[in-house]
């Protein structure tokens, strides 16, 4: 029930105002017994709204304050504090006063006021809590990365300074290899250079030639004079397969192959003259020093091949009546595709050669065995092997060679 109180002046209470009526017990009270008890529930509905209207006061007081202290505080903490005593604090908002008119629209406005502000503060809250939380996530996550590159960087340098170390080691024993190497080709180079006192003899050495490359050759320095007949033989020991190569080459202008000796792939050995072509029955890819004598004539282009004092083989008709031109370069090692040049690997001769003369006649065969079994000593009378006769490039070497007995022993 909702009793409305309004002052009347007491003469006119006898004019028929009327009262509300209060229930009976145990029957009818005199019109003065009614009355106080409409004043005494009067007082009663006023004490109530006094204190309601009391703690709602004290509820705007505390809510005020802590809007205050929200938005003067820390954005974040002060969310976290409204929301968690608005949550568990007590509704006063729908413990309004029961009549008074003016206290209610005050109250509504005091809330629509709040209302606004903490829809603010809480805007206020979002935009900060996006603003400072977010960047310390990501802080936290940018750490994490940069302490993950930091570790990965480190382990790097690690291995850098690791493979730094290994290069440095294997660059310091390759330069001492490569000093190494060059002392004693200096050492080598100092010896040649002092002349036929590298060995006990002029004639006394052999021509190494151990891979088969296009740069590793001998040249002999003398050239050819025009020839109607030769002789030439050497020492010469080779395992190489598939063929020994080109034991010696002479090329002219206009005919890099004027004097060829070669075996190339599985072919037999072969002597080119003028670039023709004569099938030679030796047989010296065995490893063993051999001696090789071949003869031949312009006259009917007769040939001969004799290995180790014996004559194999004979034949005419290479390049017959025609003289071998002069002025050309003499390889020893390499095929030549133009004079002095173009060497082919395939074709390059792996071994050891000595004793390389040329004489411009045809010898007789009783000379030729002496020369094999070592009972005489005949240098070319057109090109001698002579130390100072021969350079060596690209790798080839000079040694000392065994002593003719030794070269017979290894047949």
């Amino acid at each position: 029930s909702r009793f409305v109180c309004t002052s009347l002046p007491l003469d006119a209470a006898g004019a028929g105002c009327p009262l509300p009526s209060v229930p009976a017990h145990g029957g009818a009270l005199p019109p003065e017994e009614e009355l106080k008890a409409t004043v005494l529930q009067l007082r009663e509905t006023v004490l109530q709204q006094k204190e309601t209207i009391g703690s709602q006061r004290e509820a705007i007081r505390e809510l005020t304050g802590k809007l205050s202290r929200c938005e003067s505080a820390d954005g974040k903490s002060a969310a976290g504090t409204w929301k968690k005593e608005l949550g568990k604090g007590k509704d006063t908002m729908g413990d309004l006063p029961r009549d008074p008119a003016q206290v209610i629209d005050q109250l509504s406005r005091t809330m629509q006021t709040l209302k606004d502000r903490l829809e603010s503060l809480e805007h206020q809250l979002r935009a900060n809590v996006s603003y400072a939380a977010l960047p310390n996530d990501l802080r936290e996550m940018l750490q994490r990365r940069l302490g993950d590159l930091e570790r990965q960087l480190l382990s790097k340098v690690a291995e850098l300074e690791d493979e730094k170390s290994l290069l440095h080691n294997e660059t310091s024993a390759h330069r001492q290899r490569t000093e190494t190497a060059l002392n004693a080709l200096l050492e080598r180079v100092s010896e040649l250079e002092k002349g036929n006192s590298a060995f006990k003899a002029p004639d006394e050495f052999k021509v190494s030639l151990p891979l088969r490359t296009n740069y590793l050759y001998g040249k002999i320095k003398k050239t050819l004079p025009e020839l109607y007949a030769f002789t030439v033989c050497l020492w010469l020991r080779s395992s190489a397969s598939p063929g020994i190569g080109t034991p010696f080459s002479y090329a002219v202008p206009g005919q890099a192959n004027e004097i060829v000796l070669i075996e190339w792939g599985n072919n037999p050995i072969e002597l080119l003259i003028n670039d023709k072509v004569a099938q030679l029955p030796l047989f010296i890819s065995d490893g063993k020093w051999h001696h090789i004598c071949i003869t031949w004539t312009t006259r009917d282009g007769m040939w001969e091949a004799f290995q180790d004092g014996e004559k194999l083989g004979t034949g005419e008709n290479l390049a017959p009546w025609h003289p071998i031109k002069p002025g050309g370069v003499l390889i020893l090692g390499q095929e030549q595709d133009t004079v002095g040049g173009r060497f082919d690997a395939t074709q390059a001769f792996v071994g050891e050669m000595s004793q390389f003369n040329i004489w411009d006649r045809v010898l007789k065969a009783e000379d030729i065995v002496n020369i094999a079994n070592c009972s005489t000593n005949m240098p070319g009378n057109i090109i001698p092997w002579v130390d100072n006769n021969v350079d060596v490039f690209g790798g080839a070497t000079k040694w000392p060679v065994e002593t003719c007995e030794e070269r017979l022993l290894d047949l």
